[in-house]
């Protein structure tokens, strides 16, 4: 991974996501067995699989339907997770159905920041009198960074052949590099962030 891609986990400090505005995007999973430890309680990484599906399926309704982005020039352009706070309120169980939420998102020149929650289905006979509709079960901000491929790995020189005291070149340690949000991306995303804002 490239020097300039840091990746950090916290359980503190996050910034909880604003549940009494409108979601910009909701899905609902059901959880099976594989999503599960041997208690029959999500693995805590998998919340993270959770956040990325839900962010996956709402790039298809923008009409983004890969993560994988081409120029016109042929060069692939993605994005890779820089940094991920979360926080777990509550286990998520077996064969529960929760909703994945994204809540807010910002954009920056470079990156994009996903404010996303899940949260537990209440079945349909309780009383919402006395509870809530749903629960909170986690909590995260996630940041995502705009790259693009190199089309052919630079190489630097590392130290000269002994026998034709020509340099001998490596390929880059680092194949891809940091773009800024690529228009059309930012373009959906934005009109997505205006029509939220103007349904409040």
């Amino acid at each position: 991974m490239s020097t300039i891609i840091t990746t950090t986990t916290s359980t503190k400090n996050t910034a909880p996501a604003n549940t009494a505005m409108k979601p910009l995007f909701a899905v609902d999973y059901h959880v099976y067995i594989n999503h599960t430890d041997a208690g029959g309680i999500v693995y805590h990484a998998n919340h993270l699989i959770f956040f990325e599906n839900c962010r996956r399926d709402w790039f298809t309704t923008l009409g983004l339907n890969t993560y994988f982005l081409q120029t016109d020039e042929g060069q692939i352009q993605h994005f890779v997770v820089s940094q991920a706070e979360l926080k777990y309120q509550k286990a998520i169980f077996l064969d529960e159905e929760i909703s994945v939420r994204i809540d807010k998102v910002e954009l920056k020149p470079a990156s994009i920041i996903f404010y996303q929650s899940i949260h537990r289905h209440l079945p349909e006979n309780a009383n919402v009198n006395d509870k809530p509709a749903d629960t909170l079960l986690s909590s995260t901000k996630i940041v995502i960074a705009c790259v693009q491929n190199q089309t052919k790995p630079s190489s630097v020189p590392e130290h000269a052949d002994n026998k034709s005291n020509k340099p001998i070149t490596v390929p880059s340690a680092t194949p891809i590099r940091p773009i800024r949000v690529p228009k059309q991306l930012h373009d959906s995303i934005q009109k997505a962030i205006s029509q939220q804002t103007a349904e409040q």
